[in-house]
């Protein structure tokens, strides 16, 4: 008889967001969460922003995050997959990471299917119509040269000026968002057109900071936003047949 699966997603804890007290309290949440689902979980999907910043010179990669990293290595080294989606925030992960946590990196989304299930899986970012300026951003940030050039300045200034243009973009956006509506949020109209061309029972998707589950297809179909570590702690798990959109509530 196979093992019953329980697979959980979630995105979005921007562990390192100004102010610090406030990211080490999110940290603690977090990682009290991923200690209790370690128990069942059968695979672990981090779909993006995870960490505000990060960026791994050859020799030196951020401070903090202490409790978060060493969760994380805890639950591979028990032989549990961790997948991890870089985000918008923290598309400068390279080998640091895999190697030293064990987890597995995905710059693009995936596709997969499990016990029968077709899913779709993504941070989210670029993928709108209305997202195209960002993917053409997301080309500078990706750029092996560009990227070689950043790791010249020393990581002091790097950091302080990553941190401050993180701190004026998310709250100049608001850290609270909401849904836009049917014909203007963007993950829902990419979501519509690709399923047009091919069937995906769950399209399970972060960035955007709402937990959201929406329908399509005739219920043939479902949307998840994950929402956030933010304001929301919400997650999304899949018991084998369903996915459910939930909030953790801790002690």
């Amino acid at each position: 008889m196979k093992n019953p699966i329980k697979i959980y997603f979630a995105s979005d804890a921007h562990l390192g967001m100004h102010p610090a007290d406030k990211s080490i309290e999110r940290e603690r949440i977090l990682v009290t969460w991923l200690d209790e689902i370690q128990r069942d979980a059968s695979e672990i999907y981090l779909l993006g922003d995870m960490l505000d910043y990060w960026f791994e010179y050859r020799k030196v990669v951020p401070r903090g995050f202490t409790r978060f990293l060493g969760k994380i290595a805890e639950i591979t080294d028990k032989g549990i997959p961790v997948h991890y989606f870089t985000g918008n925030h923290d598309v400068w992960v390279f080998d640091y990471l895999p190697k030293e946590i064990g987890v597995q990196v995905h710059r693009e989304p995936v596709v997969k299917n499990i016990n029968g299930r077709k899913f779709y899986l993504a941070h989210g970012d670029g993928l709108g119509q209305t997202e195209k300026g960002y993917a053409f951003l997301k080309k500078i940030f990706t750029s092996k040269i560009l990227q070689w050039l950043y790791a010249r300045i020393h990581p002091n200034c790097a950091t302080s000026f990553a941190h401050t243009w993180s701190k004026n973009s998310r709250y100049a956006k608001g850290i609270s968002v909401e849904f836009k509506g049917d014909d203007k949020e963007e993950l829902l109209i990419f979501t519509r057109d690709l399923l047009k061309k091919e069937h995906f029972d769950f399209l399970i998707f972060g960035h955007r900071h709402i937990p959201l589950e929406y329908s399509l297809d005739n219920g043939k179909s479902k949307l998840f936003l994950l929402g956030d570590w933010i304001v929301n702690n919400t997650y999304a798990v899949f018991d084998g047949e369903n996915v459910y959109l939930k909030r953790y509530q801790g002690d």
